[in-house]
């Protein structure tokens, strides 16, 4: 079998160098050992990557739509023969388990295979005009994007940086996490194979603050794409600000699940339970805040903590893993000072609320019910395999709940009935909503927040016109 070091090579080719540079070490987050060393760039570097972004719009902005169909359609099918070695990286590098990443790849072939369909559809429009004069509105490729992904899905978050600047006509510079590198390249490298321009597509890795400030801080950037924190992203909204960049920003969640008296509760069990703990609950739209009509609060309770019990914890290279390890020793620490927190205000742990095993960053699927409005995890994204339960009286209670915190990226809710079903989605602030459901996402449709979760959308024909601008023309 290859090895992780190997396959790097191989995928990272010559793109990535060291001799003498700062660099980051690669930590299998299932056994906490070092897996390899990063090179990160310098400011000379990142100059070269601005330089070879410039050259590459000149190049890719003519390009016909045929073209750009072809590289993603090519680069699809590569993911595709490549989808076990590019499974195994990421599940090396970032811990979730080998079936979750297998499908991850598959998230990036459709949605390449999408944007090459939507290369064909640009539209713009013509103007009604008195004889003698023409008015048109066109798109045109927004220019050279800045394009920053986290670590959660290694393999989906650069699939999606990548996929709508190349469809638009645009180059792109990929900061991708540095926990992460070679599942980021490798994406890239099926790009690259398919044909596409190799100015056309860069990735950097570095201080994530150096690298942000240098290229929002060119003139050459024209767009800014990130998925991460909140925190993180208003940062950066105030750096592209000074360039006055277009921005897309997919930030935070605390997502809200109401599950109401009407409700299938076994199904919606079936459905949330593994839902709340994949990926080790390292999802930004991850069932969170659990607001359960008191009817069937306590037969909701004890179906969870049983179904959360069941989850086997282990090395997501192991067929028998349902929950792989957290991502870094970050998070761990997290998901102690939270848990702890909520039992200080007297929150219940049900199961879980400590580490797994001796080595890497494992954590125990966790219930708590009864968390005070006041405990941090009430009002903080815990980004970990934990599940918060309480009771609510009426539906007015568990939308002012669900409303309550200013994020607003996805909500969940669960109800047989049609009217109800209508109301509370439009009444819930948020970006998505699922009903009797956690499939939220597809190629085909919109993926962003509302509030403190950001603005814009990836995905879908919105993810492509995001780097886009219009221009109207007018003749006389």
């Amino acid at each position: 079998m290859t090895t992780y070091p190997e396959l790097a090579m191989i995928i990272a080719g010559e793109r990535v160098s060291g001799g003498g540079r700062r660099t980051h070490a690669v930590v299998n987050p299932a056994t906490g050992e070092v897996i390899g060393q990063l090179p990160l760039a310098d400011p000379a570097d990142l100059d070269r990557a601005l330089e070879a972004a410039q050259n590459g719009f000149r190049v890719w902005r003519k390009s016909t739509p045929q073209q750009r169909a072809a590289v993603l359609t090519g680069a699809a099918r590569l993911m595709l023969e490549r989808q076990e070695d590019i499974a195994r990286i990421a599940t090396q590098e970032q811990g979730k388990t080998l079936p979750e990443a297998r499908i991850e790849v598959l998230m990036n072939v459709g949605l390449f295979n999408f944007y090459a369909g939507e290369c064909q559809r640009i539209y713009g429009r013509a103007l009604v005009r008195p004889e003698g004069q023409r008015s048109t509105v066109t798109y045109e490729p927004v220019g050279p994007v800045a394009a920053f992904a986290p670590w959660n899905f290694p393999i989906g978050n650069p699939g999606r940086k990548l996929g709508a600047p190349i469809a638009a006509g645009c180059s792109v510079i990929l900061k991708s996490a540095e926990e992460t590198p070679a599942s980021a390249l490798a994406v890239l490298q099926c790009l690259l194979d398919a044909g596409l321009p190799g100015d056309v597509a860069q990735a950097v890795f570095g201080v994530p603050d150096e690298v942000s400030r240098h290229l929002l801080g060119s003139p050459v950037i024209r767009k800014l794409s990130f998925t991460g924190s909140t925190v993180i992203g208003k940062h950066l909204v105030k750096l592209a600000a000074d360039n006055a960049l277009r921005t897309t920003m997919e930030l935070g969640g605390h997502g809200p699940v109401l599950v109401f008296d009407d409700a299938d509760v076994t199904r919606a069990l079936d459905t949330v339970v593994p839902h709340k703990y994949r990926n080790a609950g390292q999802v930004c739209v991850s069932p969170t805040r659990f607001i359960v009509h008191q009817d069937v609060f306590e037969r909701f309770r004890d179906g969870f903590v049983e179904r959360a019990k069941a989850v086997t914890v282990g090395d997501g290279l192991d067929p028998a893993s349902r929950m792989g390890p957290m991502a870094n020793a970050r998070r761990t620490e997290a998901m102690d000072r939270l848990i702890g927190d909520a039992r200080t205000h007297g929150a219940n742990v049900l199961t879980g609320g400590e580490r797994v095993g001796n080595r890497g960053f494992f954590y125990a699927p966790t219930v708590l019910t009864e968390v005070p409005l006041d405990a941090a995890i009430m009002n903080e994204e815990p980004f970990g395999p934990v599940a918060i339960l309480n009771p609510y009286a009426d539906e007015e209670a568990m939308i002012a709940e669900a409303n309550r915190l200013p994020y607003g990226l996805a909500a969940y809710v669960w109800s047989e009935g049609a009217r109800r079903q209508q109301r509370v989605a439009r009444e819930v602030e948020a970006g998505m909503v699922g009903i009797n459901t956690t499939m939220i996402g597809g190629a085909d449709a919109p993926f962003g927040g509302v509030k403190w979760s950001g603005h814009g959308s990836e995905d879908g024909p919105e993810g492509l016109h995001a780097c886009l601008v219009i221009k109207a023309i007018h003749e006389g």
